[in-house]
């Protein structure tokens, strides 16, 4: 193994698309051995996703159409970052009352993920929430488009994570913190994180 990395340094940038969510950019970064080369970026917003585990060890699921793929996937409640000055647990609380009508009195980080960094910088911190209660149905969300849709189900952690090796759940968030989460209950939660701790970048 060589001590010493390449510093990888962006010569120019050119932004090619710009939305809502993301924007698409193409970068000139210098490579070993002198050269550079192009790389088409989607710089995303960024997400939290939420395993929301009750009193009696079941996991909450929901399985939402997703129209880049063409199907449904058994994921998180899950959102964007994307509300100006709002913390990360924040999101994930607003996402987990919208998605799923839950509350939780607890609040703890499982995993950071870049969910595919070949081609996006999106981060997605995926927290573990506990003593979780109903939202009243006076205060509850509104879904609209595929959110209207969900399905949303009760599973017992271990079988999430069966239905995870045998290729039943793809979503890179929710494979991700169905794993931490049953590694981080076999541990005796000693491994989890504070809700407002760093994201590193």
């Amino acid at each position: 193994m060589s001590g010493v990395e390449h510093r990888y340094e962006v010569r120019s940038r050119q932004q090619r698309w710009s939305g809502r969510i993301f924007d698409v950019v193409t970068e000139e970064v210098t490579m070993p051995g002198g050269g550079t080369a192009l790389r088409d970026i989607v710089r995303h917003v960024g997400a939290v996703a939420v395993v929301a585990l009750d009193d009696v060890g079941q996991v909450v699921l929901i399985r939402q159409y997703r129209p880049p793929v063409g199907r449904h996937l058994w994921e998180l409640p899950a959102g964007l970052t994307d509300v100006s000055g709002e913390d990360l647990a924040a999101a994930a609380a607003r996402e987990l009352a919208e998605e799923v009508d839950l509350t939780a009195g607890r609040m703890d980080v499982l995993v950071d993920l870049h969910s595919s960094p070949g081609f996006t910088d999106e981060l997605v911190r995926v927290f573990l929430a506990r003593d979780l209660a109903d939202v009243p149905p006076e205060r509850r969300h509104e879904r609209r488009d595929e959110e209207a849709d969900l399905q949303v189900v009760r599973i017992d952690l271990d079988e999430a994570v069966a239905m995870v090796l045998a290729g039943e759940i793809t979503n890179a968030s929710c494979v991700a913190g169905l794993l931490a989460a049953a590694r981080a209950r076999d541990t005796g939660w000693s491994a989890l994180r504070r809700a407002d701790a760093p994201l590193v970048r």
